[in-house]
């Protein structure tokens, strides 16, 4: 008979880690199943923005959460975290997506997020790698930056990590694959784009990524920098797609993106994919033609149908917890998520409501319709 546990949680990224700290810190005994090294996957490929969103009432209230959650435990991050209070300039290239920056401004307003419009000259000044004749941008200055694998890292620090794989999944528990079973009174898959291998017939897709960092350049780049297309090409569901992300790292480097593939199963650099994005940035940076870059890599984002997050428990075993589907905002959203599921198992009123994000709503949503 093996060890039991009140929560076990298969996955050691960023989310595994939230949902494992906030579990611990509700009084549970928590185990975390992580074959890799902790923070290896998705979380190492990501950006690590921490960023509010906006595409859907849900997504504003996940995003700006976790925002604030991050931003309340700012002070107590160790440096190896590199939190950077650097702010983010959704950056617009014409009169049509100025546009959409003031209708930007005007829902952050309404929703207490600070934002601030710049003009033309105004972006130049705060960015002048940028190139000129761009319309403007909006400053969203409480937005930040973190090293996602060692934030992981650090929320697991109190915690047991298994270094074994999940073979099998149940409410009841966890399987590793050398035969030893994990009792668990919830069981949690934290597992990412891999969650359908442990929970089959979730809606959860692989969605490539492909990421370069350059050599250091301490003040190349100040802030995050998104193109507002981001948000088309984001939200193309099909569509290989580009767009222009810059973002400071505390190290001076420069971290570039990001570029959005479905079928792609392989972790290997496509090199079409790679030119492509990285012509899209020469396009906003000319001068990034300058710099080195020194690695690059992919990873595979999580997405879903309705491009929210699976955050609760499965309808056919309510142990049994999802905490997965993320796409680009994993480390955004990891600790609203890692405080909803400890809210959702300890029986605490969540800290936003949880029906948005609760695996059971597809089914819920077709036969309401």
């Amino acid at each position: 008979m093996g060890e039991s546990f009140d929560v076990a949680i298969a996955g050691g990224g960023i989310v595994g880690a939230a949902c494992a700290e906030e579990c611990r810190a509700a009084g549970l005994k928590v185990v975390v199943v992580e074959p890799g090294p902790v923070g290896g996957g998705a979380t190492a490929a990501g950006m690590g923005h921490i960023v509010v969103m906006d595409d859907s009432p849900a997504q504003i209230a996940l995003t700006r959460c976790s925002r604030d959650l991050w931003l309340a435990r700012r002070n107590s991050l160790p440096a190896n975290v590199e939190y950077l209070p650097c702010g983010t300039l959704w950056v617009a290239a014409d009169q049509e997506e100025l546009a959409e920056v003031h209708r930007k401004k005007a829902l952050y307003d309404g929703i207490g997020v600070r934002a601030e419009v710049l003009d033309a000259r105004s972006l130049a000044e705060a960015e002048p790698h940028l190139r000129s004749g761009l319309a403007g941008a909006l400053l969203v200055p409480d937005d930040s930056v973190v090293y996602p694998p060692c934030a992981a890292r650090h929320m697991l620090r109190d915690i047991e990590v298994r270094r074994e794989a999940a073979v099998q999944l149940s409410g009841q528990g966890i399987r590793l694959r050398d035969g030893t079973f994990l009792a668990a009174g919830i069981t949690v898959n934290a597992t990412g784009a891999w969650a359908p291998e442990l929970t089959p017939g979730i809606e959860v897709r692989k969605r490539k990524g492909h990421l370069a960092i350059t050599d250091r350049y301490p003040g190349f780049v100040t802030h995050v920098l998104v193109e507002l297309g981001y948000l088309k090409s984001a939200h193309s569901t099909t569509a290989d797609s580009v767009a222009f992300n810059a973002q400071p790292r505390r190290t001076g480097q420069v971290l570039l993106g990001s570029s959005r593939q479905f079928g792609s199963e392989t972790a290997a650099i496509e090199s079409h994919m790679l030119a492509r994005m990285l012509r899209r940035v020469r396009e906003y940076m000319p001068e990034i033609s300058e710099l080195t870059a020194i690695r690059t890599w992919t990873g595979f984002r999580a997405a879903t149908p309705d491009k929210l997050p699976l955050i609760g428990p499965v309808p056919a075993d309510p142990r049994l917890y999802l905490a997965t589907g993320h796409e680009g905002l994993g480390i955004t959203t990891s600790l609203a998520t890692g405080r909803l599921v400890a809210d959702l198992i300890v029986g605490r009123t969540p800290v936003i409501p949880a029906e948005p994000y609760l695996p059971g709503r597809q089914a819920e949503a077709h036969h309401e319709g």
